[in-house]
């Protein structure tokens, strides 16, 4: 079974978008963050959806709470 995709208390930099992200698909938070900065050089909303992860994606307390 897949892990949750929450944001971990441990393991954040910034908000901890990357490191639930890098939990979720099996990888480590800093291949994560390469990604994600790689990215950037891209044209598109990265920024924007790190923005819409950090509003919408739980936090590790409250989502343990809910189950």
């Amino acid at each position: 079974m897949a892990a949750a995709l929450v944001r971990p208390r441990n393991e954040k930099m910034i908000a901890g978008v990357c490191a639930g992200l890098a939990r979720r698909f099996g990888t480590t938070p800093t291949t994560m963050r390469v990604i994600f900065l790689a990215s950037c050089l891209l044209p598109g909303p990265q920024f924007l959806l790190y923005i819409a992860l950090r509003i919408l994606l739980p936090a590790e307390e409250s989502y343990r709470e809910a189950w």
